[in-house]
């Protein structure tokens, strides 16, 4: 089952926010996340909000989605003018899910439209969708660069096929390197995304998946270990012994020959888990999320971001739709970061930046922390004399271990 949404404060139907989002907001870039809640077949390992249209039944269609989505950014639109905030073009969008690309390229691009007709978009912004692999073609991918995308992300996550079995996952590893090849023949850069450490999954299997994904050239590579959530099948599973349980010590080395590998191959760690061609190619709608800029979020279970408030819709598609038919905010709930709460999430995002954290940014407590990090190799002594704390590849493999001692008790 999806995980559930968070606690807050009831959110206003009408979605207006206060004040304290005004603050500085023309310094900071504004984006938008849309979520498409579809899935072919749920992941074993997935905790999303998202439905196949079984679970749906006749709650809500896939067919009315895009009109549905339409109408939140509609409803933004108005929303951020009465609120008072300036006007400010999109400096980037993400289409996730879900399966974004289970919904036809056309619907995709409606939506996509409608955004750039209620803001803008800046000149070169980045314009990204997640896809599977099975749930492309050639057509649908021209259409999608034709309405303005810039880029796709597949999940691959494998190129072993029992280790996709366990995954849950649909698409066969040969169809990978046919439709990196129709995003490139499109105009699109190409982003893959790779998960390690599932079970039953050996070293050996990973080393074959990073050097598979890599002889495609992309110009982008996420890693992500394995997390098991409760309420998952995956979890379930461990729990009754059917699988092996996750092993620390076996993402650890698998991150670093997914690190030694990725650079051999010329891409450079941005993020813990990120790796990009170039400074250009990085993933700039999550280096907005990291960095704390604004962001608004479309459909079902989407959280949105401005200025230190943030708030979050009703989970169900069909809930979703109905408030949005009634013409009232879809909001779940809201919550108003503090000084405390916002400083605190700048080390924790931050920290896991390549471009590091300034020093200046922590507490006393925190800064006298971090002599002791230099010395159990964590973080880069040349970066910290210049002010910055930049994790070492043993601070990435420990980077949450890291956060906690540079944060105040």
């Amino acid at each position: 089952m999806p995980s559930a949404l968070p606690l807050g404060d009831p959110a206003p139907s009408d979605g207006l926010l206060p004040a304290q989002v005004l603050d500085g907001a023309a310094g900071r870039a504004f984006g938008l996340y849309v979520h498409i809640p579809f899935c072919a077949v749920r992941c074993g390992y997935c905790d999303f909000n998202t439905y196949t249209a079984k679970e749906l039944g006749g709650g809500a269609s896939q067919d009315a989605y895009a009109g549905t989505a339409v109408a939140e950014v509609e409803l933004a639109a108005r929303v951020l003018e009465a609120s008072g905030l300036p006007a400010r073009r999109l400096s980037t969008v993400f289409f996730g899910g879900g399966t974004p690309t289970l919904l036809p390229a056309e619907d995709l691009a409606s939506i996509l439209t409608a955004a750039i007709a209620a803001w803008g978009i800046e000149d070169g912004a980045e314009v990204t969708t997640e896809a599977n692999p099975d749930s492309v073609t050639p057509e649908s991918l021209a259409i999608l660069r034709e309405a303005g995308f810039t880029r796709v992300s597949f999940g691959m996550q494998s190129a072993v096929p029992h280790v996709l079995k366990v995954l849950d996952r649909t698409h066969e590893p040969a169809r990978v390197p046919q439709v990196v090849q129709w995003a490139r023949d499109a105009g699109l850069a190409v982003s893959l995304d790779l998960i390690y450490g599932t079970p039953g999954e050996s070293l050996a299997d990973w080393q074959h998946s990073l050097e598979t994904a890599l002889s495609y050239g992309p110009d982008h590579i996420s890693a992500y270990a394995l997390i098991v959530e409760e309420g998952t099948k995956l979890a379930a599973q461990i729990r009754r012994g059917e699988v092996p349980e996750i092993d620390d010590d076996d993402h650890a080395d698998k991150y670093e020959l997914a690190d030694r590998l990725i650079t051999d191959a010329g891409l450079g760690w941005y993020e813990v888990s990120n790796w990009a061609r170039t400074p250009v190619q990085a993933c700039r709608h999550n280096l907005a999320y990291w960095r704390g800029d604004d962001w608004w979020g479309i459909g079902p279970g989407a959280h949105s971001h401005m200025g230190g408030v943030r708030w979050w819709n009703v989970k169900h598609p069909a809930a979703y739709a109905g408030r949005l038919a009634q013409g009232v905010s879809p909001a779940a709930g809201r919550e108003t970061l503090d000084r405390e709460a916002r400083a605190m999430e700048r080390v924790m995002l931050e920290a896991r930046l390549h471009s590091g954290l300034e020093l200046a940014a922590l507490e006393t407590v925190g800064r006298h922390e971090v002599a002791g990090l230099i010395a159990d190799g964590l973080v880069d002594p040349a970066a910290a004399f210049k002010g910055r704390l930049v994790l070492t590849l043993k601070g990435r493999l420990l980077a949450d271990a890291v956060v906690r001692r540079i944060l105040p008790d």
